[in-house]
Parts: structure tokens; C-alpha cells; sequence
């Protein structure tokens, strides 16, 4: 199990595309999210992600900072060893939201509203993946979400539980395109 495709199987599922129905306030947005719960393999093969993401050389980190920026997210190591996006959600979006997915074009997912929430189901083909978890909102600035993922790495069964939290920055972008 390659670290990096293990990496970008917990941010397609912490990213997984949610919140329709809700609104929320445009803007700059912050999202962060950690493995709860995961086999000690893929714990260790997590924090092997981690140390490796950390010790990037400065131009191979540009680089993954500039195609992130071209979908209008920023990502950032977070304490705990979990990942924290900003992204930017224009006035159209905020209406009808659908947070950041980490593998755009690659995953589907169905939304059902629940109380002060949804229930969401996804299943992604780059990485393979599939889940499914609850977003409770936190009026128009806030959210939390917990997704159970599965997936395969190398033949390998992968379960895990991503916890994410999202909170509303500020009404200012900045230079922060809206996400695509």
C-alpha cells in the first residue's frame, strides 16, 4: 500500500461532496479532517503519509499546493494527523453547497436530509472507496461529519473512520477562486 494513494483515499472521503439542501455563508471556508478509527496498518501507513507530505522538498510541495489552487482548495497538515483544506464558495454556491471532493469527476454520491443534517452514501473509482456518514450543520457556519469508509489498496480491505469539522472564515476570499 503506497502512503500517498492511502492519503488520497481518506481526503476523497473526508471531502466527500455534501451539504446539499443547507445553506451557507459564502466565503472562505475551513475544513479539517482526521482518521478516527483504522487498523494499526493503516494508522502506521498514515502517518508514514504524513511524515512524507511534511518532508517534501519546497518545489515538489509547490507543486501539489499549485494543483490543488487550480481547484480552488489549499491543503495544510493539521495537527493530530489530520488534513485541513481552506476553500473559497461563491454566493451561488453557498445557496446550494456542495463542499470540495477531493477526486473531481471520479466519485458519485446520493443525499438524503435528515433532521438539522444529511445522510450521505459515496463511491468513488479513483481511488476505489465507498461510505457512508452523517453532516450536522451548525446554522449557516458551521458543520461537523463523520464518514465509515472502505476501500481496497493493493488487494487489500481498508476501513477507517474520517471525522471531519467545517467553519466559515470569512465573507473575504482573498486570491481563493471559488472551489471547482
Amino acid at each position: 500500500m503506497t502512503s500517498s494513494r492511502l492519503l488520497a483515499v481518506v481526503f476523497a472521503a473526508a471531502c466527500a461532496q455534501a451539504a446539499h439542501g443547507a445553506a451557507l455563508k459564502p466565503g472562505l471556508w475551513e475544513m479539517t479532517s482526521k482518521v478516527a478509527a483504522a487498523s494499526p496498518e493503516t494508522m502506521q501507513a498514515l502517518a508514514m503519509a504524513q511524515q512524507q507530505m511534511a518532508g517534501l522538498p519546497p518545489e515538489q510541495r509547490r507543486a501539489i499546493d499549485q494543483m490543488l489552487a487550480q481547484h480552488g482548495v489549499t491543503m495544510q497538515l493539521a495537527e493530530g494527523g489530520g488534513v485541513k483544506v481552506n476553500f473559497c464558495l461563491s454566493k451561488e454556491q453557498a445557496a446550494n453547497p456542495r463542499l470540495p471532493s477531493g477526486q473531481p469527476g471520479q466519485c458519485s454520491t446520493t443525499q438524503t436530509p435528515v433532521p438539522g443534517g444529511l445522510n450521505i452514501a459515496f463511491k468513488c473509482t479513483r481511488p476505489p472507496s465507498s461510505g457512508t456518514g452523517q453532516v450536522i450543520f451548525e446554522g449557516d457556519s458551521g458543520y461537523s461529519m463523520r464518514m465509515n469508509v472502505d476501500s481496497t489498496v493493493q488487494g487489500q480491505a481498508q476501513q477507517m473512520t474520517v471525522e471531519s469539522a467545517g467553519r466559515w472564515l470569512s465573507a473575504d476570499c482573498g486570491s481563493t477562486p471559488p472551489v471547482q
